[in-house]
């Protein structure tokens, strides 16, 4: 992975380190998206060499480019297609599937670098820094032992607990249940949370950023409790999945870019890390208070 040595641009250059990755973005100074991205003050940092960096600008481009992904979802889900150009990647994007494209990110074929290309109102741009920074943290760091997850995620006695599901299924539902009904829960982020795998082995949960609809951006990390796949049900039920079970149950709920070889490979490998450290059970419920209760005095068992 290749590192960069940035030089400290007055208030032009901000930096920001997530799971203890960091990163950098720049732009004009007086560009008014600086001012609505107080998600991103918890996680400021000093100049420092940096993983990745994002440059914005405002100005409008085109590019020869050949299809490589396109998200598949409703028309109110986000639109995200990719594509392969001469230059490296090229994302492009809006917040609904219907919608015109908003944002173009360019980014390196090593993933070191990208330059996001705004238009549209300030919630849009906000939109586009948010998901090109996602984008590439997830494919910058999947080399090094990091999982970027769907998920909403909840701290208890000093571990964190993330569940994961399908969209709308009810992750953010049973994480408020928690909050409600297991003393001692507390919110650390609600759609983006990052898991790292320490070179002692051990596996950590963070804070990000990036939490979706709900503004929870915390910096701050725990031990991973256990990962909990959501079930809507018609009663409350929950077991622990075997390994390979368990594998595929995290794997679809990560970024990450498997049609490169390098990201492929690190997520795998973390991916393997993280279920053979980390119980991962399967909750079949109702959105109701005992699912909570019942989730909690079996993960917290363990």
């Amino acid at each position: 992975m290749c590192f960069t040595n940035i030089v400290y641009l007055c208030d032009m250059t901000r930096y920001f380190s997530v799971a203890d990755h960091c990163f950098f973005i720049k732009g004009e100074d007086n560009l008014p998206l600086w001012n609505a991205i107080d998600n991103y003050l918890p996680f400021q940092t000093e100049p420092e060499d940096c993983l990745f960096g994002l440059e914005l600008f405002t100005d409008w481009v085109e590019y020869d480019k050949t299809a490589v992904y396109f998200q598949n979802g409703t028309d109110e889900e986000q639109r995200l297609d990719l594509y392969s150009v001469p230059e490296g990647w090229l994302v492009e994007m809006a917040p609904r599937k219907d919608m015109e494209i908003c944002a173009k990110m360019l980014f390196s074929r090593d993933f070191s670098s990208g330059k996001v290309y705004l238009k549209g109102n300030l919630a849009q741009q906000r939109f586009a820094l948010d998901n090109s920074a996602m984008v590439l943290f997830a494919f910058a760091t999947a080399s090094l032992g990091t999982l970027e997850m769907h998920a909403s995620v909840v701290s208890n006695s000093g571990k964190a607990y993330l569940f994961i599901a399908k969209s709308g299924t009810g992750k953010s539902t049973h994480s408020r249940l928690w909050i409600e009904n297991v003393p001692g829960s507390k919110l650390v982020n609600d759609d983006n949370p990052v898991i790292r795998v320490a070179e002692d082995g051990s596996v950590k949960v963070y804070g990000s950023p990036w939490s979706g609809k709900t503004p929870c951006y915390r910096n701050v990390c725990f031990p991973a409790g256990a990962l909990v796949r959501i079930n809507r049900a018609p009663e409350n039920r929950i077991h622990r999945l075997p390994l390979l079970q368990a594998y595929a149950s995290v794997a679809a709920s990560c970024s990450g870019f498997r049609a490169e070889k390098s990201v492929a490979d690190g997520l795998h490998a973390t991916l393997s890390a993280v279920v053979s450290k980390v119980p991962c059970y399967i909750l079949d419920c109702l959105p109701d208070a005992q699912a909570a209760i019942i989730c909690s005095d079996n993960v917290r068992d363990n």
